[in-house]
């Protein structure tokens, strides 16, 4: 048997991938968190596939959820939102089926940065723009940041920086950022992406947290900043230019 780590995408059923959707399909064990994976993938499950939502339960019950499944010989689809690469605590789960002796794979997913990119209409990587992006977080309510993590050392590249799990703390995130970027740095803050009551927040450092604070937003969404969101007077591209296409670099 073999456990399926797989990244359910941002919030609509069908971003996921057709590798992911036909492990679930073919999965006698399903586990998931109830809070963040669409409801609608569940009816992909076999009909009689043992159904677990995990949002409730600690790591050690859900490990062992797989440990158990592994003894009969039943394959899991483990169920990540978003991508497993990026803020899924899977590590630990691989770490602990490793111990177990129990196998496993990874099937990746749409990450929540990306949807809340589309969702923007917005390239994060713009020529003579912005070319790097930062994927992060903070600290609160959660694991310590590693030393020389916070945004204050992030934010002296001015790169674009891509916030998960901060928008309950907007304003604390404002003004860790403001002293690099300034009061008129574009941002965005993109809640349930992907999803029918998707919410799009366009605005700069100065307003952004006002903005949240009005439209009630306090979990499961994006916060990006940088120049790249409003970048419109830009160098094209490199890739389908005609000095390339002459071979003149």
């Amino acid at each position: 048997m073999t456990v399926h780590f797989i990244g359910a995408g941002p919030g609509a059923a069908d971003l996921i991938t057709v590798r992911g959707r036909d492990l679930i399909a073919a999965a006698p064990v399903c586990l998931y968190a109830g809070s963040l994976v669409p409801a609608e993938m569940l009816a992909w499950c076999p009909p009689d596939a043992r159904l677990i939502d995990t949002a409730q339960m600690v790591l050690d019950d859900i490990v062992a959820e797989m440990v158990a499944a592994h003894e009969r010989g039943q394959d899991v689809a483990r169920l990540h939102s978003g991508d497993p690469s990026v803020f899924s605590a899977v590590a630990e789960q691989m770490r602990r089926l490793d111990a177990a002796g129990v196998p496993y794979d990874v099937v990746p997913g749409v990450p929540a940065f990306a949807a809340a990119a589309a969702s923007l209409k917005r390239e994060l990587t713009v020529p003579e723009v912005g070319q790097s992006v930062i994927l992060t977080r903070t600290s609160a309510r959660a694991t310590p940041m590693p030393p020389g993590e916070d945004l204050a050392t992030l934010g002296r590249s001015r790169a674009t920086i891509v916030l998960h799990l901060a928008v309950q703390r907007i304003e604390e995130v404002v003004a860790e950022l403001l002293p690099n970027y300034g009061a008129d740095c574009p941002a965005a803050v993109v809640a349930f992406a992907s999803r029918p009551d998707e919410i799009v927040l366009r605005g700069t450092l100065a307003d952004i947290a006002a903005q949240v604070a009005e439209a009630g937003i306090k979990r499961t969404a994006v916060i990006i900043v940088g120049a790249v969101l409003t970048a419109e007077n830009f160098t094209d591209s490199h890739l389908y230019s005609a000095a390339r296409c002459r071979g003149v670099y």
